[in-house]
């Protein structure tokens, strides 16, 4: 299952969905990021590898949704409802991120 994970920069947030659920069996994962300036920027490329696009907030969700309009059919695109206010690999943003991602995906 190909997952992708949107914050706004993919410095901190979605880096980190993308390190803690690579590790996962069966699970690949990717972030991007909004922001042109983004370290990755989340493409049309991506929204269409991805089985399932994770949103950090509902801004992230607003922008993915114009932007990707018809990219997005078909698919679910989710907002975790996580602010920017955690570090990279903060051990409460991990357990935010295994707690919430857990709701959508079945791990083995």
């Amino acid at each position: 299952m190909n997952l992708l994970f949107v914050c706004s920069e993919n410095r901190l947030r979605s880096p980190t969905g993308e390190e803690v659920f690579s590790a996962y069996q069966g699970i690949n994962a990717i972030g991007a990021g909004t922001n042109s300036d983004a370290e990755t920027v989340v493409s049309g490329d991506l929204i269409e590898w991805a089985d399932i696009v994770f949103v950090m907030e509902k801004s992230h969700r607003n922008k993915v949704s114009k932007k990707f309009k018809d990219l997005l059919k078909g698919k679910k695109l989710i907002c975790l409802d996580i602010p920017d206010n955690y570090a990279r690999m903060d051990p409460a943003l991990v357990r935010l991120l295994e707690s919430r991602v857990s709701r959508h995906v079945r791990f083995r």
